[in-house]
């Protein structure tokens, strides 16, 4: 699992991340920005996505909730969260942060036996804490640029740099090791839901142009995990 080597579940997490949008009646005045030059394009599948989370993931998150008892609920997203734990550990021994890499694997280890397969976070009592990491922030950590920004038709917001990154990202993922395909889909689909319910009600949280506000979130956001939370020179983070 090189790949994501998150949010790996590249489709899911990406998705989730570009799902929600704020009010429709918002401004949409096209603003001026270097870093995206494609923004007609973008804005309109940005629009595309809104539409498909608000008519078709919104409701079915919602029914997952409902029908769901909360315990097990937390146990689909401790598992999916143990699958991530091998992408961190990939991608922290690419970037040369053994400490951290090995955190990854006690994680993994502890996780997958003492905690049942994943479903029971024993690891994070024990005071081993996740720190995600995906291929995208070890091409930033070693200097690459992001490139222009992106808005992907399912994924939501990526950058060139972070687009690459997810192709790898998405095949290395255990779960494309399960057979038969049609499980394999059903589990991505499971996730999907999971992600997308852990994110909630994100309309309550934008303002302004949603547009603009998720970029400029997203982009910030990468920035933040690249610098493993280091302040970012830009003052306004904090805003997102």
């Amino acid at each position: 699992m090189l790949g994501r080597l998150k949010i790996s579940l590249a489709a899911s997490l990406l998705m989730l991340t570009g799902c929600s949008s704020g009010p429709q009646n918002a401004p949409q005045v096209v603003d001026v920005d270097p870093r995206d030059p494609f923004q007609n394009t973008n804005r309109k599948i940005h629009a595309f996505n809104d539409v498909l989370d608000k008519t078709i993931l919104v409701p079915v998150v919602n029914v997952y909730e409902d029908v769901t008892p909360d315990p097990i609920e937390k146990g689909v997203s401790n598992f999916f969260s143990n699958l991530s734990d091998v992408t961190n550990f990939l991608n922290h021994g690419l970037q040369l942060k053994p400490k951290k890499a090995f955190d990854d694997l006690s994680r993994l280890a502890i996780n997958t036996t003492l905690g049942l397969g994943g479903v029971i976070d024993v690891a994070s009592d024990l005071g081993i804490y996740q720190e995600p990491e995906d291929f995208g922030q070890t091409l930033g950590y070693w200097g690459m640029s992001p490139g222009p920004y992106i808005v992907l038709p399912f994924l939501g917001p990526s950058t060139l740099r972070d687009t690459g990154a997810t192709l790898i990202d998405t095949s290395s993922n255990p779960i494309n090791q399960y057979d038969p395909v049609a499980h394999k889909f059903v589990i991505y689909a499971l996730q999907l839901v999971d992600h997308r319910r852990q994110l909630g009600d994100l309309e309550s949280l934008i303002s302004g142009d949603p547009y603009v506000f998720m970029r400029e979130a997203y982009l910030q956001r990468r920035v933040h995990l690249i610098n493993d939370g280091a302040p970012s020179d830009d003052d306004d983070f904090d805003d997102f």
